[in-house]
């Protein structure tokens, strides 16, 4: 009996110590559910933070795309109208534009700004879809900034076929990727009339516009058109990959006649999704 007793206490005693292994096993740190987490995170680029960030910034290139082609197919007027009625969209627009901006090796605006620290700071300038206003933050000349929305006071917020601005009461006229809307020419008709004469007018535009062999105008064809409103043209600079740079100047003596002039049609500057 005695040795009967000491046996079940053995196996009593065996199984209290298994009883314990099963208690201190050690638990697996990361649920299968958490390393599922875990490696969609290191996917998504790191944390949901930045996931977050990322579908951010898809839907607003997405906004930037829609609203960029309805300013290459709507007129300055109707341009207006579409910001007066949402203003936060033009902040949207331009957050866009200046993402796309980003990915070119050089900008056309910092060439103009340039050409005008060559030339005389007293020059009056007119800066037409001036954007964030640069040209004027980056020269000593008075610079009339204009817009179609205004969220600094010192831009003048209107259609660009019709500013503000006095007959002959500026030197210098810019447009650095602003010839959006259907009425253009109506652009470069008010440049021509605020214009002194003898006075510059800088274009530059982005390149695909004036490829013939894509769908885009021929740019001898603007330059005629340009010169026949009033300008003579003075030089021209189509060696950058991106963008064209077209120089004139206002004759002194107005055109003769009301010759209607044929202006071509500028191709959108459409961007793809990345």
């Amino acid at each position: 009996m005695e040795s009967g007793k000491r046996k079940r206490g053995k196996r009593g005693g065996k199984d209290h110590a298994n009883k314990n292994k099963i208690q201190n096993k050690p638990k697996t740190s990361i649920p299968i559910d958490h390393q599922i987490l875990s490696k969609r995170r290191k996917i998504d680029g790191g944390d949901s933070s930045s996931f977050l960030d990322k579908m951010r910034a898809r839907l607003s290139g997405g906004h930037f795309r829609m609203i960029n082609e309805k300013l290459y197919t709507c007129s300055g007027k109707e341009a207006l109208d579409f910001f007066k009625d949402d203003p936060s969209l033009f902040n949207m627009y331009h957050t866009g534009y200046q993402e796309q901006m980003s990915h070119w090796p050089e900008l056309p605006v910092n060439i103009i700004i340039k050409w005008l620290k060559d030339h005389s700071p007293s020059l009056v300038v007119a800066d037409f879809g001036c954007g964030d206003a640069r040209l004027a933050k980056n020269v000593k000349n008075k610079v009339y900034s204009i817009d179609l929305v205004s969220n600094d006071p010192s831009v003048i917020e209107c259609d660009m076929s019709n500013t503000p601005l006095d007959s002959s009461s500026v030197d210098v006229a810019v447009f650095c990727l602003s010839l959006m809307g259907t009425n253009f020419p109506c652009f470069l008709q008010e440049a021509q009339r605020v214009l002194k004469p003898s006075g510059w007018l800088l274009i530059a535009e982005v390149k695909s516009r004036f490829d013939p062999n894509s769908g885009g105008a021929d740019p001898n064809r603007f330059m005629k058109a340009v010169c026949e409103l009033g300008f003579t043209s003075v030089s021209k600079d189509f060696s950058n990959k991106m963008f064209l740079l077209f120089f004139f100047k206002k004759r002194v003596k107005k055109a003769s006649g009301k010759k209607e002039i044929e202006w071509p049609e500028l191709k959108p500057c459409l961007y793809k999704r990345r």
